[in-house]
């Protein structure tokens, strides 16, 4: 039996950050993001007498006898990670791929252990629900891996769609936004994703936020709540289609960002910025929590044309997405592959 599945990565508009358990559980935290067309996939081939892993756009395998020589050691740790939570009998070939570039920073871990668990999860014959799937994919990497986690990722991989957050020691809640079509489409228009092409470990960038927060750094915490509160006026801007006050938000969460970790900035991501301002956007921020990724950049459809050309002379990616209706879907079929 073949299964595959595919998980959407996302862009945010406000609040990122405020997901880490170290300000979430105490304070609370918000966000607002968007699933995007851009995804991770998996294929699971079940009935291999072996454990055989393959990440295809890092150029990745590993090969195990059996799930008892599974070992934390750099090498595909979310892959046997899953195996771990969600066992299957007997052997498995797993291989998966993203359409992001490397460290494009969209969520591409959290989509990914989303895929796997749900991908597994149906292989033991088993049913969750989003909700489910996003907190597994959680506690795969805090519990699990050991790792320090956030919740947001994982609730745009599994839900899909424009979702309105809240994180609290309770965990995440959902609430999707209900832009029309026409909304979605107009807003697409709106908005471009430059890969810069700076590849980063946003874990160091979380750490050393997480790490504030715990000794009670009153201006990285001031930081923080400013940024849940443009959560709010992010929805706000959605709610009411105006773009316009959606990159004043967008753009104010970008300097509070920087106030968290001044490491976000790059010379490069400043030139990319000065170029594209100049071009005619109206806002713009880093899509991730760390130095280079991605830049999410709000612009009139007017000068959409006229920032692209001002991306592309600073040797930088224009990344093409539309807004994923759906969260992680699994299938499965006799053909077909993600190679």
């Amino acid at each position: 039996m073949t299964l595959f599945a595919r998980a959407p990565l996302r862009i945010d508009f406000a609040g990122g950050w405020t997901d880490l358990p170290s300000f979430a559980d105490v304070e609370g935290g918000a966000a607002v993001n968007a699933a995007i067309t851009l995804y991770q996939h998996v294929e699971a081939i079940l009935g291999d007498k072996r454990i055989r892993l393959h990440a295809i756009d890092t150029d990745q395998r590993v090969t195990l006898p059996s799930s008892r020589e599974i070992t934390y050691d750099g090498s595909l740790d979310a892959h046997k990670a899953a195996l771990n939570m969600l066992p299957v009998t007997g052997g498995i070939e797993i291989f998966t791929k993203s359409d992001a570039p490397e460290g494009a920073d969209l969520g591409e871990a959290a989509a990914l252990e989303v895929a796997l668990l749900a991908v597994l999860a149906r292989a033991r014959g088993e049913q969750y629900d989003a909700d489910e799937l996003a907190e597994f994919g959680y506690l795969l990497e805090t519990q699990e891996l050991k790792q320090l986690g956030a919740r947001q990722d994982q609730c745009a991989a599994a839900h899909g769609g424009v979702q309105a957050l809240r994180f609290s020691s309770e965990g995440a809640r959902t609430r999707p936004l209900r832009l029309t079509p026409e909304q979605l489409t107009d807003l697409a228009e709106h908005l471009v994703l430059l890969y810069t092409g700076h590849s980063h470990l946003s874990a160091a960038a979380k750490a050393r936020v997480s790490g504030a927060c715990e000794a009670g750094d009153t201006a990285i915490l001031d930081a923080l709540r400013r940024m849940r509160d443009l959560a709010a006026e992010a929805e706000a801007a959605l709610a009411g289609a105006d773009w316009q006050a959606l990159a004043s938000v967008v753009d104010a969460h970008w300097r509070e960002q920087q106030q968290v970790d001044a490491t976000i900035a790059t010379e490069r991501t400043r030139a990319i910025e000065e170029m594209v301002r100049g071009a005619g956007a109206w806002g713009l921020k880093g899509a991730g929590a760390g130095a280079g990724g991605c830049l999410v950049v709000v612009v009139p459809p007017s000068r959409r044309s006229d920032v692209i050309d001002a991306a592309t002379r600073e040797d930088v990616t224009v990344l093409s997405f539309g807004f994923a209706h759906r969260g992680v879907d699994v299938w499965e079929s006799p053909t077909g592959s993600v190679a």
